[in-house]
C-alpha cells in the first residue's frame, strides 16, 4: 500500500507532467526522489536530487556552475551523497574550503566527460575494446569502463577505485548524467 506522502509526491508528478513540454514528457526519469527535466541543464537539475546535495555543494565551491551550465555537451558521472559520506572522515570537508577549490575542481572534472555518451555508447565502446574502453575527462586523465554483469557497467578510476553506474541516461539539455556510487579519483 502506497504512503500518504508518496502518494501526494505522485499526484504532485503526475500533476507536473500536464505542464511539461513534448520533449520532457515520456522522458522524465526520477533521481533522489525528484523529476529530472530534459529541457534543464546539469546543475538545474542536480540542485533537485535529494541524493546529490554534496556534489551540487561540491559543484559550487569549485565554480563550476557556469561551466556545467554551459551549452556542452557533457557527460557527468555524479556520486552521491552515500558515495561522499564513504570517503574518509574529513575528506569533503577539507575540499571544500576555498584553498582547496583547485584540487576540488580537479576531482570533479575527473567525473566529466567531453560530448553525450550514454549507456549503448559506453557499452559499445567496451565490446569494441574487447571488454575495457578508456575515456578521457575534461580533467586530462582516463577513467577505465567495463561490464559488470549483462546490463551494468562499472567504471575504474586511475588508482584502482571503482564505481557502478546505478542509474543510465538522465539526459539533460547539455548532456547527460550517470549517477554512480562511489567518488572516482585522479
Amino acid at each position: 500500500m502506497m504512503s500518504m506522502k508518496n502518494w501526494m509526491s505522485a499526484v504532485a508528478l503526475i500533476a507536473s507532467l500536464g505542464t511539461l513540454s513534448a520533449q520532457d514528457k515520456g522522458n522524465v526519469m526520477m533521481v533522489g526522489g525528484e523529476a529530472m527535466y530534459p529541457t534543464k541543464d546539469i546543475v538545474t537539475n542536480a540542485m533537485n536530487s535529494k541524493d546529490h546535495t554534496t556534489l551540487v555543494a561540491a559543484v559550487k565551491a569549485a565554480g563550476l556552475v557556469e561551466t556545467l551550465q554551459g551549452p556542452g555537451p557533457f557527460t557527468v558521472f555524479a556520486p552521491t551523497n552515500a558515495a561522499f559520506d564513504a570517503l574518509p572522515e574529513g575528506t569533503v570537508g577539507t575540499r571544500l574550503k576555498p584553498e582547496n577549490k583547485a584540487m576540488l575542481a580537479g576531482i570533479l572534472t575527473y567525473h566529466v566527460l567531453q560530448g553525450t555518451h550514454d549507456m549503448k555508447s559506453i557499452a559499445a565502446a567496451i565490446k569494441k575494446g574487447g571488454g575495457k574502453a578508456k575515456m578521457k575527462t575534461v580533467h586530462g586523465e582516463e577513467l577505465t569502463f567495463g561490464m559488470n554483469g549483462p546490463s551494468n557497467i562499472m567504471v575504474w578510476d586511475t588508482k584502482g577505485g571503482s564505481a557502478n553506474i546505478s542509474v543510465y541516461d538522465v539526459m539533460q539539455k547539455n548532456g547527460v548524467i550517470h549517477v554512480v556510487d562511489a567518488v572516482l579519483m585522479p
